[in-house]
């Protein structure tokens, strides 16, 4: 344990800044998450990682700047396909990535839920579709709810998943009082050495890219803006948005991309996404 004030602060993997902390000790700023260990993971006491087999460059379209992959963190803080690091803080459905052409026509959706916290929100839930299929994820804030994951494979609760689109998918489950659970697409039979992340930390969600190239993802629109350019994107895929709340509004998930949550949370669309208040209560626009 580490102390702030009054508060303590229980995890060196995730550890929190002080200055990061509410008094109900939830952390508000990013986590990061180790990478399980898997076949391409080193065994010789090294720090698990993601495989390095081309693709991503530190600090460019798919790398690792500052330790992290492109995504979406549990308080939602972004990391744009370019490296680039973004907030956006209000409630709603959002359209995180979307290539209808994905793996040669397969197609991929990715499409996070947020919750707000008066200041602030984060990911609750991710719900990804390659293909036919539908893998929902959801973090749990339950003290008790020790070592039990929650996710709907095709909208069915825990529902048997032996692959994901066509791609082996597999569950690392922490069943200690973090709760650091994580769901690893391997795109790598299409892909070589990329992956689809989902952790889980307590109530966060965590959704990232793991050695992201043109090839796989060149092509995806959505939150994590242009993947040549860098440019955050308006879906008529010319205008550029500066302003993230406008960002945010503009990427919400509408009726026409088919929202592939199993059940519906407020607001959805025409109702915009929900703004935090600023620090003297006032509702922002």
């Amino acid at each position: 344990f580490s102390g702030c004030g009054g508060l303590q602060v229980a995890d060196s993997d995730y550890s929190c800044p002080c200055n990061k902390m509410l008094p109900n000790s939830v952390c508000t700023t990013t986590f990061s998450t180790p990478t399980p260990p898997s076949p391409s993971s080193p065994t010789d006491g090294s720090p698990a990682g993601p495989p390095s087999t081309g693709g991503g460059v530190p600090g460019g379209p798919g790398g690792t700047l500052g330790g992290s992959l492109p995504g979406g963190n549990g308080d939602p803080h972004f990391k744009s396909w370019n490296g680039d690091h973004f907030e956006f803080h209000g409630q709603c459905d959002l359209v995180l990535g979307h290539d209808p052409n994905f793996a040669d026509g397969l197609g991929l959706d990715v499409q996070i839920r947020t919750k707000l916290v008066r200041f602030w929100s984060f990911i609750k839930s991710t719900a990804i579709r390659i293909g036919d299929d539908i893998l929902e994820v959801q973090g749990s804030a339950d003290t008790e709810d020790m070592g039990s994951v929650h996710y709907w494979y095709n909208l069915q609760y825990k529902g048997k998943m032996d692959t994901f689109g066509g791609f082996p998918v597999s569950i690392h489950i922490d069943n200690g009082r973090r709760r650091k659970h994580i769901f690893e697409i391997d795109l790598s039979s299409k892909y070589p050495g990329h992956k689809i992340l989902i952790d889980t930390m307590k109530e966060f969600v965590k959704v990232s890219f793991v050695q992201a190239s043109s090839e796989a993802f060149g092509n995806t629109v959505g939150m994590l803006g242009d993947f040549k350019t860098g440019k955050k994107l308006a879906r008529d895929q010319v205008t550029v948005i500066s302003d993230f709340n406008e960002l945010g509004n503009e990427w919400q998930v509408l009726p026409s991309d088919d929202m592939l949550f199993h059940d519906i949370s407020y607001p959805q669309f025409p109702e915009r996404c929900v703004l935090p208040e600023d620090p003297q209560g006032q509702r922002r626009s």
